[in-house]
């Protein structure tokens, strides 16, 4: 395990370590290695840290493609977070690229902030809400399209710099779950040139903040996002889009909108094998679900045959 300072001429700020591990001083992947950049410094959003998992055998002398994610203290080690799960992507990875099932690959965990909501609801989707409906949070403090500044003009050159990347668009994926579904389908629609596709797992169709449930304030913000991505989906089956959702707990919410969402790619235009929706019976809206199923979101995106 190495913990690394950053350095960002551009921006000329220190990188201020900090415990990130619940006490411990660094992650413990179960497979690979994590390199740990804490407090990464942004000039768009709040510093947070950042986690770069580096397969078995990680050589300077091969190139990598690269799977940017959401929520990236939840990811490697489930003594660091805060429920005692986690996504197990290291060892989900790691088993998928022993088996030549996927291409190597380095996933770049980018933590959530106290401001997770504001960070990940698609901002311009406001620009499609009718008059008078409440905005979710003060359209000033609704932060997605800076958030993917920092993915995008930040974080990736960073990485493109001291690891060993395939840095091109057919290379470069992001994923995450639930709010970070959404952030992940916003991201391709702001940023196809950039990612090449997008895994939107138990994405938060509703929008709503999960602890209200507003049904009424959850189809106006979905039926907003819905006009949003007719107008800004990438060109059908340009990309791979991936999306799925479980049917319990709080995926339980996600049918109707869900389905909703399938109605709209078929009728732009997507098909198989650049986009697929999946349901998973019993799942719940949970790390340890999540982890269950990741190996078919990673074989979606960075599968050999791609």
């Amino acid at each position: 395990m190495r913990r690394q300072l950053v350095n960002i001429a551009a921006f000329c700020l220190a990188c201020v370590f900090t415990l990130s591990c619940a006490g411990n001083a660094t992650m413990k992947p179960s497979s690979g290695q994590v390199d740990e950049y804490l407090s990464f410094p942004s000039g768009y959003v709040s510093d947070r840290d950042v986690f770069v998992w580096l397969p078995d055998g990680y050589s300077k002398e091969n190139k990598y493609d690269v799977l940017y994610m959401h929520d990236g203290q939840m990811l490697f080690d489930s003594t660091c977070t805060w429920n005692k799960q986690e996504w197990m992507a290291d060892e989900v990875a790691a088993k998928l690229i022993s088996q030549k099932l996927v291409r190597p690959f380095i996933i770049v965990g980018a933590s959530s902030s106290d401001t997770r909501y504001q960070d990940y609801f698609p901002e311009k989707i406001t620009d499609y809400f009718p008059e008078g409906l409440p905005f979710p949070a003060p359209k000033d403090s609704l932060y997605a399209d800076e958030y993917l500044r920092f993915l995008v003009e930040e974080l990736k050159p960073f990485i493109d710099s001291v690891y060993s990347t395939n840095a091109g668009t057919e290379h470069t994926f992001v994923a995450g779950s639930s709010m970070g579904g959404l952030i992940s389908l916003y991201a391709i629609c702001e940023y196809p040139e950039v990612f090449g596709g997008a895994a939107c797992i138990s994405t938060h169709t509703p929008l709503v903040l999960s602890s209200s449930m507003d049904t009424v304030a959850a189809n106006a913000y979905f039926g907003a996002f819905e006009r949003y991505l007719a107008d800004n989906l990438p060109e059908a089956n340009t990309r791979y889009i991936y999306m799925d959702r479980g049917d319990a707990t709080l995926d339980a919410y996600y049918p109707p909108y869900q389905d909703a969402l399938d109605r709209l790619m078929v009728k732009e235009g997507w098909r198989g094998p650049y986009w697929v929706s999946e349901t998973f019976p019993g799942a719940a809206h949970m790390e340890r679900d999540w982890a269950a199923r990741l190996h078919v979101p990673f074989v979606f995106l960075l599968g050999q045959d791609k």
